[in-house]
């Protein structure tokens, strides 16, 4: 079950999905606008949400384990929209099932046990796809388009920052659940190695505020501050925070070459030259979830390739790994393995 699996189907992909949240809203209400597949059953934590889900996307079918969904002989794939801990069950007893997969980043919280899913994708000639959907956002793509015209990109500050005042218990504040939170937040470091290449080493501290006295492993507060060695010669910062002492929300990006500078400020993009400022016009970033279906549906029906790989996400996880484990130790992390290119190139 490759690119172009379903070609001669001669009806609409089957699916079911895992999970009820913002992701599962997203993919049910892109799929339902695509004639090309039907969600036939879903499945999530709590019952009662679950079923008001099921009958507002008019889903018939409602199961009470992932267990039993991924099992259903009609389904034709599965997409994984659960917390971050359980993706890489799900997902490896999907393509046991002989399903395909399309699962949220991360593909799981250990690299180790992404490359097996890989491997084991690979070896059963299953199709799987993580989503990564900040790459077809319109800040990725405007870097993509200007990043020629700044020459020889040499230093990158990036910053996500979300103040939450009370911090809720939930999983995106769990160590557990959430993984390391550039695990978690794969997307920042994804973003950076498909416009930089390569990563020589890495830097990573951490500071956290428990919610409770208890080792329940919910968090307040959370700042993650890494920097990275390409091996391109680019340095780069990475600032991941949110929760009660976050002051300000926060989304940019800057990168300085050795002609110019590209700036992003939430919405606004600037190109700095020595000629002259130029605004940068960004794309919305609504749609993103139903761009990413269309392009899952366009591979296993017409065999188009996907902008992003597996192995693309899997580096990125791998970095992450690495940012712990300099984390943890409080000394620099050299990036052994092997980067594997980027689909989509800056120009």
């Amino acid at each position: 079950m490759t690119l172009g699996s379903f070609a001669n189907l001669g009806r609409s992909l089957r699916v079911g999905i895992v999970g009820t949240g913002f992701a599962a809203k997203a993919r049910a209400t892109a799929i339902a606008a695509e004639s090309r597949a039907e969600v036939l059953a879903v499945t999530g934590h709590h019952p009662d949400k679950t079923h008001t889900f099921a009958s507002t996307h008019e889903i018939p079918q409602v199961f009470d384990t992932w267990q039993t969904l991924v099992q259903q002989p009609e389904l034709d794939g599965v997409f994984i929209c659960n917390i971050n801990r359980d993706h890489s069950a799900v997902a490896k007893a999907a393509l046991e099932a002989g399903k395909f997969v399309v699962v949220e980043y991360p593909l799981a919280l250990s690299d180790l046990e992404a490359l097996a899913l890989i491997d084991l994708a690979k070896q059963r000639q299953q199709f799987i796809h993580i989503e990564h959907i900040e790459l077809l956002g319109g800040l990725h793509q405007a870097m993509l388009a200007h990043l020629p015209q700044i020459g020889i990109p040499r230093y990158v500050r990036y910053c996500t920052a979300v103040p939450q005042r009370p911090t809720p218990q939930k999983w995106t504040y769990n160590t557990e659940q959430f993984g390391f939170p550039l695990t978690g937040a794969l997307s920042r470091i994804n973003r950076l190695t498909n416009l930089f290449g390569a990563v020589a080493s890495v830097t990573c501290q951490i500071q956290s505020a428990p919610a409770t006295s208890d080792d329940s492993g919910y968090y307040r507060q959370l700042r993650c501050l890494a920097q990275f060695q390409f091996h391109s010669g680019v340095m780069a910062e990475l600032l991941y925070a949110k929760g009660e002492a976050t002051w300000r929300s926060q989304r940019w990006m800057e990168v300085e070459g050795d002609q110019g500078a590209i700036v992003f400020d939430g919405d606004q993009g600037m190109l700095l030259t020595d000629e002259q400022e130029t605004t940068i016009e960004l794309g919305k970033r609504r749609g993103l979830f139903a761009r990413d279906t269309a392009a899952v549906l366009d591979a296993l029906i017409d065999g188009t390739p996907l902008y992003v790989t597996p192995q693309e996400s899997l580096y990125a996880l791998q970095v992450a790994a690495a940012a712990e484990t300099a984390a943890q130790n409080g000394t620099p992390v050299q990036v052994t393995a092997p980067y594997p290119g980027a689909t989509l190139t800056p120009g």
